[in-house]
């Protein structure tokens, strides 16, 4: 097949084509990406902020009964980490 002038035009659209489509695709998962990340900032921030005032609030009468509450919270979560360990390992030995 003889490379005519046609043939190659016809070959450079269609890579030209390929490159725009694949930097639509890009820039459609860069979109959704970066929309997911602000949504995501916008939580932390809230949070981060709830934290803040939480901690400008505190003073020597409050927070022994802040610590005592994370205290409470971390014997509570290594509660249910062992009971989630103990479950994997019986239904291991079944």
């Amino acid at each position: 097949m003889e490379m005519t002038k046609k043939h190659f035009i016809l070959i450079l659209a269609l890579v030209i084509t390929g490159f725009l489509i694949g930097i639509y695709l890009q820039d459609v998962q860069h979109r959704k990406s970066t929309e997911a990340a602000w949504k995501a900032n916008r939580f932390n921030l809230e949070r981060f902020n709830k934290i803040r005032s939480y901690t400008i609030k505190l003073h020597q009468g409050n927070w022994r009964a802040m610590r005592d509450s994370i205290g409470q919270e971390l014997d509570s979560f290594m509660i249910l980490r062992f009971r989630k360990e103990m479950d994997s390992l019986n239904r291991l030995g079944e």
